[in-house]
C-alpha cells in the first residue's frame, strides 16, 4: 500500500504537520481532515482585531487557495472523524467513509468549557473558540447593551476590551480573587485590573455564578451565588478549554485531560502522533502540562511530523504567549510558576518587564509593551543564560550583551 498519512484536524497544528511532512521530503499521500467547513485559519485575531472588524475574513486564512494543490495536500472540509481502528489502521468518518493510513496525526484541538448551570443554553450565552463562535458574538455585540464576561482569563478580557471599544457596558465576573490568576503573577493581574477599570469595565472578584436567567429563550440576567442580579443581553463564557481527546481515548490511547505525548509528539501507539491544544506532555518534574498557544501548536507539529518519518526533532524551545487588550500588549516567555524572586525592569508608566528567578536562574519573563525585551527574554531562556538581578533592575544596563 502506498504510504499515506492522515491528519485529523486542520487547525494550526494540523496544518503544520502537513507542511512539515512536505518540507521533510515525504512524497506519499497527505490527507488533512478539517471538521469545520473552513480552510485552516488563525484563531488569535477572533477575540481581538477580527471581533472589532479590523481584520477581513480572508486575512484569517493561514494559506492561500492554491497552496494545498501546489503541495499535493488533500484538504477535505467538513470531514468529521468518529472513530479510529488502530488494528486496521483506518479512521472512520461521519459519512461512513474510511481512510487508511500508514501514519496518523491527531490535531483535534480543544473546545470551550461550559459551566453546568441553569440557563447556560439560553440565546445570547456565547463561547469563543472558532469562526462560527466569533461571527455569533460579533452579530450579537452589534446590538447588545449590557455585556457580562464570566471568567477573567485572556479570551474573556480580550472580548471585554473589544466590547468596551464598541461602547458597550461591560462587567467581568471572576470566581478567583484576581485576573488571569492561573497564568500570571499578582502584579500583572493588578496592572490589567487597573487598565480595564480605567476603560470603564466593572470587575467582580471572588464571585461565582449560580444561574443565567432570561425570557423567551434569551438571556437577561446573570445571577451570582449571593443572589445578585446582573443585567445582561450578551454573556461570554471565558472559563477555559477542554482538550478534544475523546477520539483518542476511545481508541485506547493514553490520555489525561488531553492526549499524552512525549517531546517528539509520540503517543502510546507508535503509528500515531498528536500535536496542539489536544495534547498534554510530561515535564521534567513528572507533571503533565497542556500549553494552549500558536507556538506550541507549530513546534509540536514539526516534532510530530518528524516522528512520523522516523526522525527525532524534540520540541525544546521556551514556551511563549501573548494577549492584546486595548493598546497594551502582554507577552510572556517561559513559565513563572514556582519562582522565588521577581525583579522589575521598568522603562515607562505602561512599559515594563518582570524577570522571574528560581535558585538564581531565570525561568520566565512577562513583558508589557516591551516587544524587544520579550524577544531578548526568549533568547536568554533558550540559551540558558541568567542575567544578574542587579543588571535586570537597572534599565540602563544592556542585557543583549549577554548573548554575545
Amino acid at each position: 500500500m502506498r504510504a499515506s498519512i492522515v491528519i485529523v484536524g486542520a487547525g494550526q497544528a494540523g496544518l503544520q504537520i502537513a507542511e512539515s511532512l512536505r518540507a521533510e521530503g515525504f512524497e506519499g499521500g497527505v490527507v488533512l481532515l478539517a471538521g469545520e467547513n473552513f480552510p485552516p485559519y488563525q484563531r488569535p485575531p477572533l477575540s481581538k482585531a477580527w471581533l472589532l472588524g479590523e481584520v477581513p475574513e480572508q486575512r484569517l486564512f493561514l494559506r492561500g487557495p492554491d497552496f494545498f494543490a501546489a503541495k499535493n495536500i488533500d484538504l477535505r472540509l467538513g470531514a468529521v472523524v468518529t472513530a479510529i481502528d488502530r488494528a486496521g489502521k483506518q479512521v472512520i468518518l461521519a459519512d461512513g467513509s474510511v481512510e487508511n493510513y500508514t501514519g496518523l496525526a491527531l490535531a483535534t484541538g480543544a473546545r470551550a468549557r461550559r459551566p453546568v448551570i441553569a440557563g447556560a443554553d439560553l440565546a445570547g450565552v456565547c463561547v469563543l473558540r472558532d469562526v462560527a463562535d466569533a461571527k455569533n458574538i460579533a452579530h450579537r455585540l452589534s446590538r447588545a447593551q449590557n455585556v457580562v464576561v464570566i471568567g477573567g482569563g485572556f479570551i474573556g478580557l480580550e472580548v471585554a476590551a473589544a466590547a468596551r471599544k464598541k461602547g458597550r457596558a461591560v462587567k467581568v465576573v471572576e470566581a478567583l480573587d484576581r485576573l488571569m490568576a492561573r497564568a500570571v503573577t499578582p502584579k500583572i493581574s493588578g496592572f490589567f485590573a487597573d487598565l480595564h477599570r480605567a476603560h470603564g469595565v466593572e470587575l467582580r472578584f471572588s464571585t461565582k455564578v449560580a444561574a443565567l436567567e432570561g425570557d423567551e429563550g434569551k438571556v437577561e440576567t446573570v445571577v451570582t451565588a449571593l443572589d445578585e442580579q446582573i443585567p445582561a443581553d450578551l454573556v461570554i463564557l471565558g472559563i477555559g478549554a477542554v482538550a478534544n481527546d475523546e477520539l483518542a481515548e476511545a481508541a485506547g490511547l493514553a490520555t489525561s485531560h488531553g492526549i499524552v505525548v512525549d517531546s517528539c509528539g509520540k503517543t502510546s501507539d507508535p503509528h500515531i502522533v498528536a500535536a496542539g491544544d489536544c495534547t498534554v506532555w510530561r515535564r521534567d518534574d513528572g507533571q503533565l502540562r497542556r500549553l494552549e498557544s500558536v507556538q506550541n501548536a507549530v513546534e509540536q507539529g514539526k516534532a510530530a511530523a518528524a516522528s512520523l518519518l522516523g526522525r527525532s526533532n524534540p520540541f525544546v524551545a521556551t514556551p511563549w504567549f501573548w494577549s492584546d487588550q486595548y493598546d497594551v500588549k502582554l507577552q510572556m516567555a517561559g513559565l513563572s510558576q514556582g519562582f522565588e524572586a521577581c525583579v522589575e525592569r521598568k522603562t515607562g508608566e505602561n512599559a515594563f518587564s518582570l524577570f522571574y528567578f528560581r535558585h538564581d536562574n531565570l525561568i520566565a519573563v512577562d513583558s508589557v509593551n516591551r516587544p524587544g525585551e520579550h524577544l531578548l527574554a526568549r533568547k536568554l531562556l533558550d540559551a540558558g543564560i541568567s542575567p544578574d538581578m542587579a543588571q535586570v533592575a537597572d534599565p540602563a544596563s544592556d542585557l543583549r550583551g549577554l548573548l554575545r
